[in-house]
């Protein structure tokens, strides 16, 4: 990743973990293993589904240079 993707992709992640803060009880942030529990609360209900949409989107989005569809994309 070249340094100013790697940049924006900080700025960004910073500007998410503000928001999750926000939607995070004060208590469970108090010890290491509750920052890691509320971490892991969050990328998973969270974040992750949204990268997940995100990707399987794109896959299934046919290309424009003649390659084939991905199998992703492909109907049961």
């Amino acid at each position: 990743m070249d340094a100013s993707k790697e940049a924006r992709l900080k700025a960004l992640t910073e500007e998410i973990a503000e928001l999750l803060y926000e939607e995070t009880d004060p208590e469970a942030v108090k010890t290491l293993a509750g920052i890691e529990k509320a971490v892991r609360g969050h990328l998973l209900e969270h974040v992750g589904p949204e990268i997940g949409n995100f990707l399987s989107a794109r896959a299934a989005t046919p290309r424009v240079d003649g390659i084939e569809k991905s199998p992703a994309s492909s109907e049961w």
